[in-house]
């Protein structure tokens, strides 16, 4: 799929798309696009919509929260389910298929979800942007027919931002945040004492100042990705310094700061090419 239109003409497309799904369930965790997604069909759909976010021990604290807060200040309907991918050998054993293992456990419980409730169809907020990446989730969504509302409208991430700050919607240039997770090198076993320590690593590098990073755990080893925008801030030896203190006693034997700075799905450059190719 191709971006086509102006903006005002996807904007009208998702509009289409979103009456066209009836009473819908939306996968929220209040990153941009899910936000603006839960919003737009709020705005659309009315109380025919429910946004529904997934709390594990793989979700940060202050996304939840976030989330959460989010919703009320725009009045849209939100529930916490719990999900138990970490029950599931397959997630744990953390390799390419991860992120399969979680979306799939996701929609299966929001299917029944759905099921119980009356709803028509469940949605996410996958863009056109993410056709171009390693997203493993998106054929567990395809596997449970979960509706793409955004993609169907030819939406990329830079709309999405662009229509979002258009709506006054505060979320319009959050940074991105994927589950804990994904800070954890594929082949290390995903544990709940691994993403709580990635959690408190990144929560002391935000109180620093910080905005755009993310915390790699290797296991001796952390490295620390900043933003190439705010990296300079971090190449000095009192930054060093308080990095190799708050890391230090949080276990890690090794401290480093990744010269190449922020990348969304870096992990990745360890698979294979080939499993990128099968399933990217």
């Amino acid at each position: 799929m191709q971006p086509s239109g102006t903006l005002p003409d996807k904007a009208s497309k998702l509009q289409a798309e979103l009456r066209r799904l009836g009473r819908v369930l939306i996968a929220y965790s209040g990153g941009v696009d899910s936000a603006y997604l839960a919003w737009a069909a709020h705005c659309e759909l009315g109380d025919k919509v429910l946004a529904v976010i997934a709390d594990s021990a793989s979700l940060a604290r202050t996304q939840l929260a976030d989330a959460i807060a989010f919703a009320e200040e725009q009045g849209f309907p939100v529930e916490v389910i719990q999900t138990s991918e970490l029950d599931r050998p397959d997630y744990v054993r953390n390799d390419g298929q991860r992120c399969f293992q979680c979306k799939d456990e996701l929609f299966e419980v929001m299917e029944k979800i759905r099921a119980a409730r009356g709803f028509d169809a469940i949605a996410y907020g996958v863009n056109l942007d993410d056709q171009g990446d390693f997203r493993p989730g998106q054929q567990a969504a395809k596997l449970h027919h979960v509706a793409t509302p955004l993609l169907a409208a030819g939406l990329t991430k830079q709309d999405i931002r662009e229509l979002a700050c258009e709506a006054g919607l505060r979320i319009w240039d959050k940074p991105a945040s994927a589950c804990l997770s994904s800070r954890i090198e594929y082949g290390r076993p995903v544990t709940r004492e691994a993403l709580e320590v990635v959690e408190r690593g990144e929560d002391a590098i935000r109180a620093l100042g910080f905005r755009q990073f993310r915390v790699r755990h290797h296991g001796d080893i952390v490295r620390i990705e900043i933003a190439r925008e705010e990296l300079d801030r971090a190449l000095n030896r009192a930054m060093a310094a308080e990095f190799t203190t708050i890391f230090k006693q949080l276990g890690f034997k090794f401290v480093t700061l990744d010269l190449e700075g922020f990348r969304s799905g870096s992990m990745n450059a360890l698979l294979p090419a080939d499993q990128l190719r099968r399933t990217g």
